[in-house]
């Protein structure tokens, strides 16, 4: 099939319907394989690329999980079409940059894509919507066997596998789960939070993993730690820390529903006003502002069935897939007006939150009135 189809369907996991799903986003897991005796692909000629292209994608295309998916060379697909495939996180900005000698294939739903040769010969990733780590691992952990009875990757019996990146070396794992974490922002707690998770071993980065921005409330966080440790063992660790990292989040918008009122409101106020009246967002602002939409709609502000509208649109206004329904590259300008277009019209229906539900209220319209 090819990858363009895949486009009119927004994928699985990102329904937001996995366990935990007002707080975790999705839960995934990425594993980093090479083949034994062969360059890695930073240092393999043109000509040894394409053919380990070659022995690899075939065998991925023949797993039982690969039946009828989207399967492309990557010289085959436009910037754009690879830059939409970022903003979903089925591949990384790196395996975006390639062209002749790599590929990717990805299961229909979303869930399951292999990156060949990106920085490492195979990187392959489960994604899940919510806090699904463990569920993850056994998806991609099934797939790393079967391509192992077929593959002879480059394994050292005491450092275990052997990857281009030395901080990769050993279970070759990274896990991720992707959380949004207003509450613990608004209430200046997120960089406690972000440091006491340093502290063990663990990542927290943006939206597109290392080197970039946490817009929208998003966090990533992962292992560091790919050597000495079983991978159950690491997913077990980062599952608990997920935990404790949404126990604080609830925490943190309960105590601002009961002592911070009027800040939440004003918020949420500010995200429903601007959104549903703007003529001109970037991409950022936009993120910024649906995401205390989306807490609007987890406090109960807004009528639950709003949720997939706003989840939606987390994905339609990143640049990528705004620009895919034109089939052009658009200007900045443009792309920030065809933004705001979409967003007023997705949420005209809306109604205005409903700021009955949040404790205190009564005071703040009190002050208001005051103040008039």
């Amino acid at each position: 099939m090819k990858l363009s189809n895949a486009f009119f369907n927004s994928g699985e996991w990102l329904k937001g319907d996995g366990p935990h799903n007002q707080i975790v986003i999705s839960s995934r897991v990425r594993l980093a394989r090479n083949l034994k005796s062969r360059s890695f692909p930073g240092w393999a000629k043109k000509a040894e690329r394409l053919q380990i292209l070659e022995e690899i994608k075939p065998r991925v295309e023949s797993l039982p999980e690969m039946q009828d998916a989207f399967s492309e060379y990557l010289q085959d697909l436009t910037a754009l079409e690879k830059q939409v495939l970022v903003e979903r996180h089925l591949i990384s900005r790196e395996h975006a940059a390639k062209s002749i000698g790599s590929a990717v294939v990805m299961n229909r739903k979303q869930t399951l894509s292999i990156m060949i040769n990106e920085e490492d010969h195979l990187r392959m990733q489960a994604i899940r919507s919510g806090l699904q780590l463990k569920n993850v691992f056994k998806m991609i952990d099934k797939v790393d066997s079967a391509l192992e009875a077929k593959l002879d990757f480059a394994f050292h019996p005491r450092l275990g596998y052997l990857t281009a990146c030395p901080s990769n070396v050993g279970t070759g794992m990274r896990a991720s789960a992707m959380v949004h974490l207003p509450a613990l922002v608004l209430s200046e707690q997120i960089n406690q939070i972000v440091q006491a998770v340093n502290k063990i071993g663990l990542a927290v980065r943006g939206l597109y993993g290392e080197g970039t921005e946490a817009m929208g409330n998003l966090f990533q966080v992962s292992n560091q730690i790919t050597l000495g440790e079983r991978e159950d063992e690491m997913i077990s660790r980062l599952n608990k820390v997920i935990e404790q990292v949404i126990e604080h989040e609830q925490n943190a918008r309960k105590m601002l529903l009961n002592k911070r009122p009027a800040t939440l409101l004003d918020q949420i106020g500010r995200g429903y006003g601007i959104l549903t009246h703007a003529y001109s967002m970037t991409s950022k602002e936009a993120l910024n502002l649906l995401s205390f939409m989306k807490l609007g709609i987890d406090l109960e502000l807004f009528p639950a069935d709003c949720q997939m509208a706003v989840d939606e649109l987390f994905m339609e206004t990143q640049p990528a897939h705004l620009q895919k329904g034109t089939q052009q590259k658009l200007a900045a300008e443009e792309r920030d007006s065809l933004r705001a277009e979409i967003i007023r019209d997705k949420l005209k229906s809306f109604p205005k939150p409903d700021i009955t539900k949040v404790e205190g209220t009564g005071s703040v319209t009190e002050d208001q009135k005051n103040d008039e």
